[in-house]
């Protein structure tokens, strides 16, 4: 939601960037406990490959689904806003985690639960984002790639420490970090207010239109037609996103196979995870030498050899080659997408283009969840990351000539 009007006190301007900072770094522990670990959760709790395979994908299809509907609703004018959507996301959260932790649970049970908490805790993320640019636009001095590299960090330490922690305790450790997290998450999102030229509080920053854009595109034929380019990428992002979760997703099973544990699954999620930083605190200064959409082909490049190399990868150094070029895929992607949408779009649009950024995402994992439980299952490893490298290559195909060969943004 958005206003006429930005008051921005300036003693305090130094500090947005902090505070924002702290609310990625406390979402980012907490997504790495409950997606990069939901394997070692679900495993250690009774489900096969295939049926982690199937709660997984159930939960991205609702995600999917969920994201550009919420973000329409921010998007316009009314009492939903970024900064209260994030608050209701991580209530739902935390009150998930203290029923699995506090309450016996059948599969039935922990399939449901398990599902909400992800797929939640997927949802508000494109709204993290938007919040971001929308704090940005009223005045606040925030620093998106610095904030956004250091909740990568955060991810990064976690996984590092996390792994051994759940080998010799019990993957109820995982819930105790969602509650914890979720706690800090409300403190933060409670207290991350704008304060208006009279001293009282507004739940979100009062924005002026200086391009006077008010274009809205709820149905998805009038944004496809507004951002063809962009709509286009959406389909090479969600092969991208295959191959992507596809590893993350059945991480631990791939190490397993090359000899390794929980230990190396952290060790492995702290690499990828730490090089995100750099890239994602330079964003600003690289965007100033390479565009965004050329940003965006090369990242979705970088996926592609990410998993080549897993075809071919028979120790854990060959394991780690591969996470290393998150560099280039995962840690350009992620600002670059986020920089693409809002250079782009209309004031009105740009939480649903995170939204759909985020959907894409999602997608990907949802077919990746379906089909590659199954192929694990079925026919092994090799043949699952193979069937990952083809659809990734053809994503790279597609985003390339999105970008390229279609307009970015059509005149209204």
């Amino acid at each position: 939601m958005t206003e006429n009007k930005a008051t921005v006190p300036t003693e305090k301007k130094g500090f947005w960037t902090l505070r924002y900072t702290l609310l990625n770094a406390a979402y980012f522990v907490a997504f790495c406990t409950i997606h990069a670990y939901a394997a070692v959760y679900l495993l250690a709790n009774g489900f096969s490959n295939t049926e982690v395979g199937i709660l997984l994908a159930a939960a991205n299809i609702v995600s999917a689904i969920f994201q550009p509907i919420i973000a329409g609703v921010i998007d316009r004018p009314g009492p939903l806003t970024n900064r209260r959507f994030i608050l209701i996301s991580v209530a739902v959260i935390f009150a998930g985690s203290m029923i699995l932790w506090l309450i016996p649970c059948g599969k039935a049970a922990i399939f449901i639960i398990y599902a909400v908490i992800y797929m939640i805790q997927f949802a508000y993320q494109p709204v993290m984002t938007a919040l971001c640019f929308e704090y940005q636009k009223a005045g606040c001095d925030i620093y998106y790639g610095l904030a956004r590299g250091l909740g990568s960090a955060s991810f990064a330490v976690t996984a590092a420490i996390i792994g051994g922690v759940v080998e010799r305790n019990g993957e109820t450790v995982l819930l105790y970090v969602n509650i914890v997290t979720m706690l800090i998450s409300a403190l933060l999102i409670i207290t991350f207010v704008l304060p208006n030229e009279k001293g009282s509080s507004t739940d979100t920053p009062v924005i002026k239109d200086e391009a006077g854009d008010g274009v809205i595109h709820n149905s998805l034929s009038s944004f496809a037609h507004a951002y063809p380019a962009f709509m286009v990428f959406l389909i090479g992002t969600i092969c991208f996103f295959f191959a992507h979760n596809m590893i993350n997703d059945f991480m631990i099973q791939i190490i397993r196979n090359l000899g390794g544990g929980e230990t190396e699954l952290g060790y492995a999620n702290f690499l990828q995870a730490i090089l995100e930083l750099p890239v994602m605190a330079l964003i600003g200064f690289i965007l100033k030498k390479i565009s965004a959409d050329n940003l965006l082909i090369i990242s979705g490049f970088a996926f592609f050899v990410k998993i080549l190399i897993l075809v071919f990868t028979v120790n854990m150094a060959m394991m780690y080659l591969s996470q290393s070029f998150q560099l280039f895929a995962y840690a350009v992607f992620i600002p670059a997408a986020a920089y693409y949408v809002n250079s782009t779009m209309n004031k009105y649009d740009q939480v649903k283009g995170q939204a759909y950024v985020t959907s894409a995402i999602t997608i990907g994992g949802v077919f990746s969840n379906l089909i590659s439980g199954m192929i694990l299952d079925h026919a092994g490893i090799r043949v699952m990351l193979i069937t990952g490298t083809v659809v990734c290559a053809v994503g790279v195909i597609i985003g390339f000539c999105a970008m390229k060969r279609l307009p970015h943004k059509r005149v209204q």
